[in-house]
């Protein structure tokens, strides 16, 4: 029985994913001009051939590049927004279009290419971006071979401050190591059937929070104690806390201490934009759950598995 359940919460996992990958197929409609926000803003790996920017155009449904703005990152660009030195710009495949949305909207990203970025997820991407400062914006990200899509986002802040955005450097520092925390606890849980990555955005999300209500609280930042508890409070509240290892709690304690000690802890706007990204995940969750029970998934999985071990 123990061996037909743990078969059981893997496939309804599969399935799901499946699921959420053949819903996340809208994008920017780049066939007309936005007169409000202009142009989408269109960032190309720089070690992208000229076949390969062309191809990547099409993955974008770009028909006409006159109706949108085009530039390209390299290593200084990861110098730049990432801190990162001695990159390789031969290396940069992932690309990105980047929309400005009304306000309100939130930040929404949208993998085109789910079967080429290999690791990152689009909730990781949205949730470090808001912690980087942007807001309000749909992005969409898509890769010509595979990738691992780290740095994807170095497209969005260029994208930008080509805009006339100006990111705070220590916050896309920050928002990186986010990136690579999560998408690391993400990678050493992979195989464990009780693990799902979508909670651990959430709770990712509910430490943000509990940050900046605790700095608005008592005028400064919280303790280490304070932090601790705040990480243990909201994996517990995810049911994450007996999941994931010590090692990897100590990993997003590091980064709550770093993230409490940028500006976005006291911004109303990233708080907005948090408040944004947890609605969605919890409609993603609730809208694949009903949507398992209206289809009859649930039941179809059960009995093909119970028509297995009869």
């Amino acid at each position: 029985m123990f061996k037909c359940n743990k078969l059981l919460g893997v496939s309804l996992a599969a399935v799901m994913s499946i699921s959420a990958t053949a819903t996340n197929v809208f994008a920017i409609d780049t066939s007309v001009i936005d007169e409000k926000w202009g142009k989408p803003t269109v960032v190309y790996g720089g070690g992208l051939s000229e076949d390969q920017i062309q191809s990547t155009r099409e993955l974008f449904d770009i028909e006409d590049t006159n109706n949108v703005y085009e530039t390209s990152v390299d290593a200084n660009d990861l110098y730049n927004y990432l801190g990162i030195a001695g990159g390789d710009t031969s290396s940069l495949i992932s690309s990105v279009m980047v929309q400005k949305q009304d306000s309100g909207t939130g930040v929404k990203v949208k993998i085109i290419t789910q079967s080429n970025i290999t690791k990152i997820t689009s909730n990781q991407y949205a949730n470090a971006a808001i912690t980087a400062g942007v807001s309000d914006v749909e992005i969409d990200v898509a890769s010509v071979s595979k990738v691992t899509g780290e740095s994807a986002l170095t497209g969005v802040y260029k994208a930008l401050e080509a805009n006339g955005e100006t990111l705070d450097p220590d916050r896309t520092q920050v928002a990186q190591d986010e990136l690579e925390t999560t998408n690391e606890i993400a990678q050493n849980n992979a195989d464990d059937s009780n693990f799902d990555s979508a909670r651990l955005d959430q709770a990712l999300v509910e430490i943000k929070q509990e940050l900046a209500q605790i700095k608005q609280n008592q005028g400064s930042a919280a303790t280490t104690e304070q932090v601790e508890q705040v990480v243990q409070d909201a994996l517990k509240k995810f049911n994450l806390s007996d999941i994931i290892s010590q090692d990897d709690i100590d990993k997003l304690i590091a980064f709550a201490k770093k993230y409490q000690n940028t500006s976005a802890i006291d911004s109303q706007e990233v708080l907005n934009q948090l408040n944004k990204l947890s609605g969605s995940l919890k409609n993603q969750l609730s809208g694949l759950f009903n949507k398992a029970q209206s289809e009859g998934w649930f039941d179809k999985i059960i009995n093909f598995i119970k028509s297995l071990f009869n």
